[in-house]
């Protein structure tokens, strides 16, 4: 990795997300943190709770909840923790951070403790603002405060896309110089698997290589299911009985009615709901799908879309926010509503081979755009011309 300049950096890293199972922002973070132990940092600390760490934890290794971010969970979900929580989390870390100004902090999941030394913010998306009911309240009132605390410490902003960029210069009236689209990527793990590969994990779930529809994300009303719901229901009976819906992901906030409509199509022999697949399953489960549908309202990035890409599976997906931005021209993209649209894409993301055939090698061509490592040294470019302010 190219790091010429970056000797002389002083960072500390929070890495609070990097905790198992590794969520989006905890593999975003967890693969930043690996990339900058490569580079030719001068000195390179890394903070979970209110702790300096010299070496990186992995995910599986991290201890168990502090009194901390205990804390932080029932900050989200209580008012009265909150407001405890808003207390003496900044002074905590603050103390802890004393004596380190000649450092650059850098909080890849929203949030900046108090700081005198110069600071950068990861923002991921707006859906606190923008989509607040796929959220508990308490958490969208505790994720607001500290994010407005956190732009007024900020010496710049990093975003997952130049969408999203956009997006908060806009709605934060922040100036663009100062926020930094540095793109994410999808794991090396994620790759075309051989029949043999995929064998024993899809005959463990029940499922068999190239026969199913695979959606991967948390069951929420912004990730727009319902609509996946309501095409896969208008397929012919064959089609769907060939390949069934299946559906991994965290039970999310507000869900309760989705899960009802799973239930059901469960029973109707046409949808199969896994829950959480952890992370080393996960890759396996995507190489052997069909095709993967991804019909979401609104994403920070949409990294599921390019993991699919990646194991050379055809995505079908919305043309909303981020999503035209990491598909390119590698998707068949429909209108979130339009229900029309998704059901004809679905057909022809499952039965027409030429179609797939381009759409296996353009999404292969277009993931490979995208690396971690290309990630880690956008990062350390945003360092130094924060380091030269």
């Amino acid at each position: 990795m190219d790091a010429v300049g970056s000797v002389g950096l002083k960072v500390v890293l929070s890495v609070d997300p990097v905790q198992y199972p590794l969520t989006g922002i905890g593999r975003y973070t967890y693969e930043l943190a690996l990339g900058l132990e490569q580079a030719n940092i001068d000195d390179l600390k890394f903070f979970r709770g209110t702790h300096l760490l010299s070496k990186l934890q992995t995910p599986s290794d991290v201890a168990p909840m502090t009194k901390l971010s205990a804390w932080k969970g029932h900050a989200q979900k209580s008012r009265v923790a909150v407001a405890l929580y808003r207390v003496v989390s900044p002074l905590l870390k603050a103390r802890a951070l004393k004596g380190l100004e000649d450092y650059i902090f850098h909080g890849p999941n929203y949030y900046l403790p108090p700081f005198a030394g110069l600071s950068v913010m990861t923002f991921h998306d707006l859906s606190v603002y923008l989509w607040p009911k796929s959220h508990p309240p308490e958490r969208v009132r505790y994720m607001r405060a500290e994010i407005e605390l956190s732009l007024k410490r900020a010496a710049a902003l990093i975003t997952d896309t130049e969408y999203t960029r956009q997006e908060v210069a806009k709605y934060f009236g922040w100036p663009l110089e100062r926020i930094h689209a540095v793109p994410l990527a999808s794991s090396p793990a994620f790759r075309p698997h051989t029949f043999e590969e995929l064998q024993p994990l899809l005959q463990s779930l029940g499922l068999t290589a190239g026969g199913y529809t695979l959606f991967t994300g948390t069951v929420e009303p912004r990730k727009n299911i319902e609509l996946l719901l309501d095409a896969y229901a208008r397929l012919p009976a064959a089609i769907r009985t060939r390949w069934p819906l299946v559906i991994s992901g965290y039970r999310g906030w507000n869900s309760g009615e989705l899960h009802a409509r799973l239930t059901t199509a469960q029973a109707e022999g046409w949808l199969r709901y896994l829950g959480f697949v952890p992370g080393d399953t996960l890759p396996g489960l995507m190489a052997g799908a069909r095709l993967f549908a991804f019909p979401s309202w609104y994403e920070g990035f949409g990294l599921p879309v390019l993991e699919a890409m990646a194991c050379g599976v055809p995505v079908v997906c919305s043309n909303a926010s981020t999503l035209p931005e990491v598909a390119g021209d590698a998707a068949a993209f429909h209108d979130p509503s339009d229900l029309d649209a998704l059901v004809c894409q679905l057909r022809v993301g499952l039965e027409d081979d030429v179609w797939r055939e381009s759409a296996v090698k353009a999404g292969i061509r277009q993931a490979a755009k995208f690396s971690w490592a290309r990630c880690v040294q956008q990062t350390l470019e945003v360092y130094r011309s924060v380091a030269k302010t």
